[in-house]
């Protein structure tokens, strides 16, 4: 395990808004940057999570910059959070599969453990057969190419089954993206999932889905 080696652990976050932490009320806020401390704590090691995140952006245009980190770089993981711009705008599902099919592919080949990190869930979602229809695809890649998927959908989902004032804490002024309370706790469960996984890198025994805590 890295932690035990005091190995410093080099994570990648990719993806759009809720990565680069649009809602949150400073940078420190954003789940990157609450996850390299919450996983530090819990590795007792050094741990640097590089906020990759692009506003606005859809699988597409992501999928380009993915491409390019991972030619200039390896980092130790590679978290991709994907899907929900997509989503939103309806685009093409079997174009949506096939880039993200070519995203994962394309980590797998350079021997980058990856996990996937799906759509938010809110309550102003126009059409919620097709947005789900979205997840399921992320799930249906992950555990076909074995990738953990971190259902941040399930979880946010789960809060506002619980109290959807709940969730309205959980969310940014806009009641779309997170705030820092719901980037809090998104970094406090991955952490919380990451650390015992963490390990010499071998990615075929990596479990096919990552389950987010309550």
């Amino acid at each position: 395990m890295v932690g035990a080696a005091k190995k410093p652990l080099r994570i990648l976050a990719i993806g759009s808004s809720s990565t680069e932490g649009v809602g949150a009320s400073a940078p420190g806020f954003a789940y990157p940057a609450q996850l390299q401390v919450d996983l530090a704590a819990a590795l007792g090691g050094a741990v640097t999570v590089e906020n990759a995140g692009v506003g606005g952006e859809t699988v597409a245009t992501t999928l380009a910059r993915l491409k390019a980190a991972v030619k200039a770089e390896k980092p130790d993981l590679l978290i991709w959070q994907v899907g929900t711009n997509d989503a939103v705008r309806g685009d093409d599902e079997t174009h949506f599969r096939a880039y993200v099919e070519e995203g994962v592919s394309i980590v797998a080949d350079a021997k980058i453990p990856l996990v996937l990190l799906d759509p938010q869930y809110f309550p102003a979602i126009r059409d919620l057969a097709q947005y789900e229809r979205y997840v399921r695809i992320i799930r249906d890649i992950g555990a076909k190419h074995r990738a953990p998927v971190f259902s941040r959908y399930m979880m946010m989902k789960e809060w506002g089954a619980e109290s959807l004032p709940l969730l309205r804490a959980m969310l940014s002024k806009d009641a779309f993206h997170m705030s820092d309370r719901g980037y809090g706790c998104l970094a406090q469960n991955l952490a919380a999932e990451l650390a015992p996984l963490w390990r010499p890198i071998d990615v075929a025994e990596k479990p096919t889905e990552a389950r987010p805590r309550p």
